[in-house]
């Protein structure tokens, strides 16, 4: 049995009904007959029933009017067509039914027909003719003709298909292009900023060498002017203070040297120190508040003094006063937690996870791009850590922990 393909063919060129399909399993097939002789159709009724795959609807006409008419409201599967009529002819409505139902198959069914008149018809395209004193071929050529429209319709089916397909992956094509496109355009925006973000870096680290090497000679002659004073006025805390502000500072000029290399900072020299004599003199120096107490550490007393010293100063600096600025410290099981707070506008969110990233500035910060990188290599450098908080009320706080003696080192 063929398989019901109910899917309509429709011809180019030509109307919506233009179709043709062969019946659902529920449907019966639609032949409409145009013939005069009604005992003629009775025998073509009798030699289909029963021997097609589907049930029969017969419509019989035996005009032209008839005919057109039932096109149009039969609907048919299939065409079958007297040769010869008193009115009419079977070439005449294979010409009217293929410019109506081009698609639906047309068998002429006639009583005598010469070859010569046989092999015409079907050079214009009649599917098919059996004589009417071989009517036992009339099913057989009947399943073939319905055949071919079922092959006609899966092959339009799979051709409409490879259409759509063809389309949807000319489509897509078009959108991976199009993507193309703008990969490759944001590729070489990257590059370009890259290579800009490259000569940035190497012009700020070319300054900064040059900087610290420009440095170095005034510090180096500061030094050898405030010994000289020294030995001459005698020794004083003055003095003392302007020596330590120098060492410091050139003790800075070298670290800036250093990362601009790339390298880590150096040179950690470990003493027992009084972390309140050392909060207290930076205090002195930039005029904020220090803590009372005493509380004795191992660590480096200048390295430690460059990390406060670089706290506060990018404290006052963003909050405009010293007086907004204060120290605070506080002893724990095995360390000590030191904290600059301020009452300035306050490190946002979004910046406190990069505050201490190396070339990183920021006005928010307070970071001129390296202060607070050496500032976390240095405690780190002690064991330490530092980070930085929300001051209540407005402001930031940085605190930094670092270890304290054990028993049994004191």
């Amino acid at each position: 049995m063929l398989d019901p393909a109910p899917t309509p063919i429709t011809a180019p060129g030509h109307g919506a009904q233009t179709w043709a399909s062969l019946p659902a399993e529920t449907e019966a097939l639609r032949i409409l007959h145009l013939e005069d002789s009604e005992l003629d159709h009775e025998l073509v009724v009798m030699n289909l029933e029963g021997e097609l795959p589907w049930a029969t609807d017969f419509r019989r006409t035996e005009n032209e009017a008839e005919f057109r008419a039932a096109l149009d409201e039969h609907r048919p599967h299939l065409i079958l067509s007297d040769f010869s009529l008193p009115s009419y002819d079977g070439l005449s409505a294979f010409q009217a039914a293929n410019a109506h139902l081009p698609m639906v198959p047309f068998i002429i069914v006639t009583g005598a027909m010469g070859e010569e008149v046989a092999v015409d018809t079907l050079r214009q395209g009649v599917t098919d003719y059996v004589l009417k004193a071989r009517l036992e071929r009339l099913p057989q050529a009947v399943r073939r003709a319905m055949a071919e429209v079922d092959a006609r319709a899966r092959r339009e089916q799979a051709e409409r298909e490879v259409r759509d397909l063809n389309a949807s992956l000319q489509a897509r094509l078009v959108e991976v292009e199009r993507l193309n496109g703008i990969a490759e355009r944001q590729a070489r925006r990257l590059e370009v900023q890259a290579r800009q973000l490259e000569e940035a870096l190497n012009l700020q680290k070319t300054f900064l060498a040059e900087t610290s090497h420009e440095l170095r000679t005034p510090l180096t002659a500061l030094h050898g002017y405030l010994r000289r004073a020294e030995r001459e006025a005698g020794g004083s805390q003055t003095l003392l203070d302007a020596q330590r502000v120098a060492e410091n500072m050139t003790r800075l000029v070298n670290d800036l040297l250093q990362l601009s290399r790339g390298e880590l900072v150096q040179g950690i020299e470990n003493h027992f120190l009084n972390l309140g004599n050392l909060l207290r003199q930076i205090g002195r120096d930039f005029g904020v508040r220090a803590p009372d107490g005493d509380l004795e550490i191992v660590g480096d007393p200048g390295r430690l003094t460059q990390v406060f010293a670089n706290l506060v100063n990018n404290a006052v600096r963003v909050c405009g006063s010293a007086d907004k600025v204060h120290l605070e410290f506080s002893e724990r099981p095995g360390e000590v937690e030191v904290r600059v707070v301020d009452c300035g506008p306050g490190v946002p969110d979004h910046i406190k996870p990069r505050i201490f990233d190396k070339f990183y500035r920021g006005k928010e910060a307070g970071s001129a791009g390296l202060g607070l990188t050496i500032a976390q290599q240095v405690v780190t450098s002690h064991g330490g850590s530092i980070d930085v908080l929300d001051t209540p009320g407005g402001g930031a706080t940085f605190r930094v922990r670092l270890p304290t003696p054990d028993e049994d080192e004191e």
